[in-house]
């Protein structure tokens, strides 16, 4: 057989039949989401969704619905943060193509589309996707409700903290520094000076005095990694049995804890109850940060049962509280102290911070390219049915991700995980010593080379 040669000046044919175009052997991920997708109608309730968003006969058809949600889908299943990545990664993968369902004659949806169908379906469009996706969850039997963790993380906006401006005379920090360094009387200050000056100053980062004027819906907050970014909040309630995020509100990154609890359980009962459960949510378990007496007081009202500890170092004398308030944070208190808290706070630490891992860090969530809370909360949404959609693939078939070997706990995954362990051990005993499981590194001409 001869070798062939690659030339950068063959010129392309001018018609090429359909026969003869490559073809994807599709991903078995994406094959078994579509099958999930297809049996849960979900193109025709997008598209019914969305119809009174659009006008029949007038211009060209638009992308279909069912197209838009899949490739925010992909978006969180590829770990892909922009609406660019999204588009790019979807033209340039044939089984990504085959999960859409866009021949090869025809070219995927670019990221202005996306941002154009965006903008025309309103938030409560994208709320009832991510609601539609609990359906499916009932429908299998998989959904509960009765138990549930809540917990908040910040998202980074678009927009930089060197851009923010005074909310009274409109001014940019540097020359807001300038002109209280004037009024002291320092002629004409220099940048050394402005800095020098900013440093020893206190509390100067206030969000009742400066706003972004690209983003006036974010907010100075303090990120997870203890830097000071302009961001959002996004609030996970989260089902401790099943594990489904139940509701994922963003708020204002100012919004303390105890002023978005109620309106997030409630906003999670009200998700439950569209998606057809009848389950009430008898138990909220949430961390010391928000501890409240109101906001206990509130969830009493609500008949909701907290499990939330008390602040350390903060003593509780409720001179100034009503008796509800008292009588709530009592109990609470009561409860707290049981063997019962203490198993779902262990699993609240687990279940929470593991949605928010898949969400925000593995699903690209965390930096937001949107602007203004509605679009932020348009795209979080979507991408929190994504996670749930993963949640519900490895239950039904034991992988949660395109790219991540789950469930390997049973069925032949587990085997090969099986084998492939006795396989290091046995190629240690060869090379005259045992290799652990920690110390097992890639392979190499002997055999399994162990880490150093």
């Amino acid at each position: 057989m001869s070798m062939g040669r690659r030339s950068s000046e063959q010129q392309p044919q001018l018609w090429v039949p359909t026969t003869d175009l490559p073809h994807s052997p599709g991903h078995v991920f994406y094959d078994k989401l579509n099958q999930l997708l297809h049996q849960a109608a979900f193109d025709r309730f997008a598209e019914n969704l969305c119809h009174k968003h659009y006008a029949d006969g007038i211009g060209r058809d638009s992308i279909p619905p069912g197209i838009y949600f899949r490739m925010l889908f992909v978006g969180y299943f590829e770990g892909l943060d922009s609406q660019r990545a999204i588009a790019w990664r979807c033209s340039d993968s044939l089984s990504l193509r085959a999960f859409l369902g866009t021949p090869l004659a025809e070219a995927t949806p670019d990221h202005s589309s996306l941002t154009r169908i965006r903008q025309r379906l309103p938030l409560d469009i994208h709320e009832r996707v991510f609601i539609h996706v609990l359906q499916i969850a009932r429908e299998k039997k998989l959904l509960r409700g009765k138990t549930v963790g809540v917990d908040s993380t910040t998202l980074e906006a678009n927009a930089a903290l060197k851009s923010i401006v005074r909310k009274d005379t409109g001014e940019e920090y540097k020359e807001y520094l300038k002109r209280l360094l004037v009024e002291q009387g320092v002629e004409k200050p220099t940048d050394e000076d402005v800095r020098r000056f900013d440093k020893d100053r206190q509390k100067k980062g206030s969000n009742k005095e400066w706003e972004s004027p690209v983003d006036p819906d974010s907010r100075i907050a303090k990120m997870k990694d203890r830097r000071t970014h302009l961001a959002y909040k996004a609030e996970h309630v989260v089902d401790l049995e099943s594990e489904f995020v139940v509701a994922a509100p963003v708020y204002a990154a100012d919004q303390s804890d105890q002023a978005t609890l109620v309106p997030s359980i409630l906003a999670a009962q009200v998700n439950l109850v569209l998606a057809g459960s009848e389950q009430e949510i008898e138990e909220a378990v949430a961390d010391k940060g928000y501890h409240k007496a109101q906001t206990l007081a509130d969830c009493e009202t609500w008949h909701t049962r907290t499990y939330i500890p008390e602040p350390k170092g903060r003593q509780y004398k409720g001179d100034d509280h009503s008796r509800e308030q008292k009588r709530a944070v009592k109990a609470n208190r009561r409860r707290v102290k049981g063997a019962r808290s203490k198993r779902l706070q262990k699993r609240r630490s687990e279940v929470v911070e593991r949605s928010f891992a898949h969400v925000c860090e593995t699903g690209g969530a965390r930096r937001t390219w949107l602007r203004g809370r509605e679009d932020v909360s348009k795209r979080y949404a979507v991408q929190v049915a994504a996670h749930n959609l993963g949640l519900l693939m490895r239950k039904m078939f034991g992988v949660g991700k395109p790219r991540t070997l789950q469930g390997v706990g049973g069925g032949l995954a587990g085997v090969f995980v099986v084998l492939y362990w006795l396989s290091a051990a046995l190629c240690g005993r060869w090379h005259g010593r045992v290799v652990s499981c920690s110390r097992v590194g890639s392979y190499g001409p002997g055999g399994l080379i162990p880490r150093n």
